[in-house]
């Protein structure tokens, strides 16, 4: 039979604590409490959060897994839009200001205390933009163009929007637009144009994947502050998708079918991740790679928790 020390080279240790950095795989006795130890991978996974107080997709998103911040969308039946705002803290959501324009299909950014919300559908397009300072909204710069469905990534103070739906003329988007938390500029625009697409990142390093061209598309571009460039493709092309992270960690997942899907991208490529236990779309997203949010869609109140795969010390059984 082939003993450990064969495998690894070493033989298990008896110690009286636990090892200050335990190498990947590294296992050990704890001899003051009796019990064999391992440093072992968890894989990732989601799990249920507190459900929302109002069902809704189309929805904005912004802040973190465990201070998130949901705003506007639509609920159904019957079908309305929505202005109610809620914040999240890692356990239930609770409510907060409502915003002063009542819309869906917008995008967001930014913080539980510094959000950003853009853009939307309120009958028409919209170019209404809103700071949220944790309490109340208050008007923002509007946007040089009126879209919905369109991406969204950075801060209250250096948004970034990109894509959607321009219904003035009616047409798909490749337009950008940088926010300085005052006015809205023209910025490089996108190489595919799409709406209902995910974004992620900042301002000077953002990230647009997924969308409608109208067909379902997997294209992905990053963006430097000026110009966007190619990036590598999501393994499912997908609309209505979210997102979080940053431009070479970020989180992608549900969309279109509706799908449960998750992927993980590297600055380079998209990997497949444990998907979502509820497929939808049209939900919101906040966030990291490793700690992503993802929130409502498809008229639900759902809200899941993602927790990327890490290293940690477990207790060894025979079960």
């Amino acid at each position: 039979m082939t003993t450990f020390k064969e495998i690894r080279g070493t033989a298990i240790q008896s110690v009286s604590s636990d090892p200050t950095n335990p190498e990947t795989g590294q296992i050990w006795y704890n001899n003051t409490i009796g019990v064999l130890k391992g440093n072992q991978l968890v894989a990732a996974a989601w799990a249920a959060g507190g459900n929302l107080n109002i069902a809704r997709g189309a929805l904005g998103g912004a802040g973190t897994q465990t201070e998130g911040l949901a705003f506007g969308g639509s609920s159904y039946p019957p079908l309305q839009r929505r202005n109610e705002t809620e914040e999240y803290n890692g356990t239930s959501w609770s409510p907060g200001g409502n915003m002063g324009t009542t819309r869906n299909a917008l995008a967001g950014c930014g913080t539980q205390t510094a959000g950003l919300g853009f853009g939307g559908y309120g009958g028409p397009g919209l170019t209404a933009t809103e700071e949220y300072n944790g309490s109340t909204w208050s008007p923002g710069g509007n946007l040089a163009t009126a879209r919905y469905s369109m991406g969204g990534a950075g801060t209250q103070t250096a948004g970034l929007g990109f894509g959607g739906y321009d219904n003035t003329p009616p047409g798909l988007s490749n337009l950008t637009e940088e926010y300085d938390g005052s006015v809205w500029a023209g910025g490089g625009n996108l190489g595919t144009a799409r709406y209902a697409l995910g974004g992620a990142g900042t301002q000077t390093a953002g990230l647009a994947f997924g969308g409608s061209t109208p067909s379902n598309t997997a294209a992905t571009e990053e963006y430097d502050g000026s110009t966007w460039t190619a990036g590598g493709s999501l393994n499912t092309a997908r609309n209505g998708l979210s997102g979080c992270g940053t431009q070479t960690a970020a989180l992608a997942f549900g969309g279109s079918g509706p799908g449960t899907s998750a992927e993980l991208y590297n600055g380079t490529s998209w990997t497949a991740t444990t998907s979502l236990t509820t497929g939808r779309a049209g939900l919101a997203g906040a966030g990291t790679q490793t700690a992503g949010l993802a929130i409502g869609g498809n008229f639900t109140a759902s809200t899941e928790e993602f927790t990327g795969a890490a290293l940690a010390v477990k207790k060894i059984t025979t079960s």
